[in-house]
């Protein structure tokens, strides 16, 4: 897997102050996209152990709320077993942390995917210009869900990060 860089702080990429391992590669190319330079999962650098103590040192800041993955898309083939693994690994050894993950697969798609109960939140679906807002929380369009990872599974139906929160989203 490859990855672009590692940002250390940012609100914009999920609930809290976060850090962002932002992947290489995409298959989806949304029109619109704004990271069009992660399309190739050969772009970035190699991601290694380092980066892995990178993170870790990252979140053992109280003030950091968690870890999101973006990119490119996390779930890229050459990504999601690596990105799987290692949400794992950071839930194992910051529980209290979450994890956030956005992806340009839909739920349907995803949903019975292995160890994908170490995320807390997944961005799902193709980012769609034509329905573009820019104040629809945390979706870059409004055909993008923001799902409860652990309670859709729970419960077998998608459960929207609004109405946990007693939100609208």
């Amino acid at each position: 897997m490859n990855i672009q860089y590692i940002e250390k702080e940012s609100i914009m990429n999920g609930e809290g102050n976060r850090c962002v391992v932002w992947c290489s590669g995409c298959s989806h190319h949304c029109p619109g996209c704004h990271n069009p330079e992660t399309w190739d999962p050969n772009s970035g650098t190699t991601f290694t152990d380092d980066h892995v103590r990178e993170l870790f040192t990252i979140l053992e800041n109280p003030y950091i709320a968690g870890v999101t993955f973006s990119g490119g898309d996390p779930f890229h083939e050459q990504n999601r077993a690596i990105v799987l693994r290692l949400c794992k690994t950071l839930k194992h050894e910051f529980p209290d942390k979450d994890i956030w993950l956005y992806t340009g697969y839909n739920w349907e798609t995803i949903k019975d995917w292995e160890d994908l109960k170490f995320i807390d939140v997944i961005v799902e679906g193709p980012f769609i210009m034509s329905l573009l807002d820019v104040k629809y929380p945390w979706a870059g369009s409004t055909n993008q869900r923001v799902i409860m990872v652990e309670e859709s599974l729970l419960q077998d139906k998608i459960v929207l990060w609004g109405e946990k929160n007693g939100k609208t989203q």
